[in-house]
């Protein structure tokens, strides 16, 4: 019998847990549309609790929550600052400008971490004749930038920042969780930062479907009917939503044994020759020389990975994803990328430090 495949493409890929579909079964469930659905309002409220908001709002996914926040916050025709590499820029399809009509402009960082010292110099005032920044958006943990996280007090500044500036924050927050674990910062100091916030229940927790849209009590009804406009209302959604609640009560805690796997699998590949950058939480970023052609020989081998550049492999650990995957991974991604290195190239490489990335990392909320 072939062993069971190692998919660390994404953590987006789990199955719900045995516990996760008990939950969802048992859920009781109204029409959501309604407001009549009490384990949706039940998870709202809890979110909002936890992050400390006036609202919440039940969205099918991250891209919607992050676009509807963004027109909240941003007219048509004003700016929006963030960083070179943000997801709301590199993966949602153009839609701050498709759908709102929204100026961005971003600047270059280092793994996707900003501070208020490098955006002060960009908020502008709008005039008659200038375009103004109305709104700023950082990412956390940083997909692109491989999981990285922004330390409470870059964010505190960027906090104060734009109090001063009295322009708003969004925080993409699809990884908060992972960012919450490997820092342990609670999860309110990370609410207190953004003016919205959108958080995934599908990415680390392993929930099927489903994010969450945190927001101030007084923007929740321009919220709704946003979310409508864009054909995200949903009816019987407690089945979903369920799956949430299961797993902020189960899943969270347990983001630690990710961020383990991920640096076993990191240390493993460094010993092989590899060049690794070290994980701050559950990405690994590993050199190659040929990506794609390394990535199609793990697959062979039950091994599945993601080519985010042509010369970088991605790794991202998981709940479906145990420590005798990711030894076998390593072995597998070893054999691999010596066979898809070019011959000119050495397969002896230095280690990559954390603050020394430069590609980049697709993904998708």
């Amino acid at each position: 019998m072939s062993e069971p495949v190692v998919d660390l493409r994404s953590d987006t890929v789990t199955s719900a847990t045995p516990g996760m579909r008990a939950a969802m079964a048992a859920a009781e469930v109204g029409d959501a549309m309604y407001g009549e659905d009490p384990t949706v309002a039940a998870l709202e409220e809890r979110l909002a609790e936890l992050f400390g908001f006036g609202g919440a709002l039940f969205l099918p996914s991250g891209v919607m929550a992050n676009q509807i926040a963004l027109r909240l916050l941003v007219p048509p025709g004003a700016e929006l600052l963030c960083d070179a590499e943000a997801h709301i820029l590199a993966h949602e399809g153009g839609a701050a400008a498709w759908h709102g009509g929204i100026q961005t402009r971003c600047l270059p960082t280092e793994h996707g971490l900003l501070d208020a010292r490098a955006l002060a110099p960009l908020v502008r005032k709008a005039n008659a004749y200038t375009v103004g920044t109305l709104a700023l958006e950082v990412e956390q943990t940083h997909s692109r930038g491989g999981g990285s996280v922004h330390s409470l007090s870059a964010l505190r500044g960027i906090r104060e920042l734009a109090d001063t500036a009295g322009i708003s924050v969004h925080m993409d927050g699809a990884r908060i969780w992972n960012a919450h674990v490997a820092s342990g910062v609670s999860l309110a100091d990370y609410g207190a930062v953004a003016d919205t916030m959108s958080v995934c229940l599908s990415k680390g927790l392993g929930a099927p479907v489903g994010s969450v849209l945190l927001l101030g009590a007084d923007r929740l009804d321009e919220a709704r009917r946003m979310r409508h406009r864009m054909g995200g209302g949903m009816r019987q959604a407690g089945f979903l939503a369920a799956a949430g609640l299961y797993a902020l009560r189960h899943h969270v805690a347990r983001l630690a044994e990710d961020h383990l796997n991920a640096a076993l699998m990191a240390d493993g590949l460094r010993a092989t020759g590899c060049a690794v950058r070290t994980p701050e939480t559950n990405i690994v970023l590993v050199q190659a020389g040929d990506a794609q052609a390394a990535a199609e020989r793990a697959a062979l081998h039950g091994v599945k990975v993601s080519a985010s550049a042509p010369d970088e492999l991605r790794l991202v650990t998981h709940l479906d994803v145990d420590t005798a995957g990711c030894e076998r991974a390593i072995d597998v991604l070893a054999r691999a990328l010596a066979a898809a290195d070019p011959p000119s190239s050495s397969r002896i490489c230095p280690t990559i430090p954390a603050n020394d990335r430069e590609s980049e990392t697709p993904d998708d909320h």
